[in-house]
């Protein structure tokens, strides 16, 4: 079934309509630094995060290349939690710049140490690239935090592709006795790249995210459709040893009914799972807080409770 949109969001998706369908006329293609663009103009409804006691530039150094992180805690004498936390954004948008508000808030709320990891992006880094970055931090994420305090509890958050990220490193470590990610929080994360759910077609147009975006986007990533399906982490192994799993989702999203699946296959496998549904949402509503603050707040709040308990 089609979403039916909030009220609050009628405006923007009637501007964002109109500039889509002037943008296909005009004859213009897609390219990646276009998109960057695009995603980042978004950072004005983000808003200001709130100010918090520490924030560090830091970097993972491999044998070929450095992966930048940003570390935040509110406290960093005391020992936190810690939440590494992989932005959105198809795989080849989204920066922890953009993200630096929704990482604040996420360190915030849930009283937490925030690891935001800047992990390559496609075309130029095409899938597994992104994958292999956001593993490594996973499994060093503790050589960047000299200079605060923290705990052994581990937990993993992300939205859109953030979300594909951390599934499929849920998935890739399990019985992978040297990693234990004690919790995962997925916002509207994506997990077919085969697009196979119906909300792909009921919420493909008119949303902001659109099909035909979409799969721009995923030829970007994977290059080669023969993946579509092993990348899927909606189709990768699941066992009961994942982690307690929160999700959120947006009822008008084509990501949707997808984000539902893999919440129910974590189930069938004994996987405890909290979903949340804002009916009214769309895709990205985490980027437009200005507009949606009541659903963010709440978001956060839940976030925030998900990590205390």
């Amino acid at each position: 079934m089609r979403g039916i949109i909030s009220d609050k969001l009628i405006g923007l998706m009637e501007q964002a309509n109109i500039a889509a369908q002037v943008f296909k006329e005009s004859g213009i293609q897609l390219t990646p630094s276009l998109v960057r663009e695009n995603l980042e103009k978004l950072n004005v409804f983000i808003g200001e995060g709130p100010e918090l006691a520490f924030v560090q530039e830091s970097a993972f150094v491999t044998s070929t290349h450095i992966i930048p992180v940003r570390v935040y805690s509110p406290d960093p004498e005391q020992a936190l939690p810690v939440v590494l936390h992989y932005h959105g954004g198809g795989h080849m948008c989204g920066s922890i710049e953009l993200y630096d508000t929704i990482s604040r808030k996420i360190a915030k709320a849930g009283k937490c140490v925030v690891i935001a990891v800047e992990y390559r992006l496609a075309p130029e880094y095409p899938y597994p690239a992104g994958v292999e970055d956001s593993q490594y931090a996973l499994a060093n994420y503790q050589d960047v935090l000299s200079d605060v305090n923290f705990t052994q509890q581990l937990i993993i958050v992300g939205d859109s592709a953030g979300g594909a990220i951390c599934t499929t490193l849920v998935s890739d470590n399990i019985g992978n006795s040297a990693i234990k990610i004690d919790k995962q929080i997925l916002i509207y994360p994506s997990v077919d790249y085969t697009m196979s759910c119906a909300s792909t077609e009921e919420n493909g147009t008119g949303f902001l995210l659109e099909k035909e975006k979409m799969i721009w986007y995923f030829n970007q990533y994977l290059q080669d459709k023969e993946q579509s399906e092993q990348a899927s982490p909606l189709f990768m192994p699941m066992a009961k040893s994942m982690p307690q799993t929160l999700i959120f989702t947006a009822g008008c999203d084509p990501l949707r009914d997808e984000s539902i699946a893999y919440a129910q296959a974590l189930e069938k496998v004994g996987v405890k799972v909290e979903q949340v549904t804002f009916d009214g949402m769309i895709h990205a509503y985490m980027l437009l807080d200005s507009i949606v603050k009541s659903e963010c707040d709440e978001t956060y709040r839940l976030i925030g409770e998900f990590i205390q308990s």
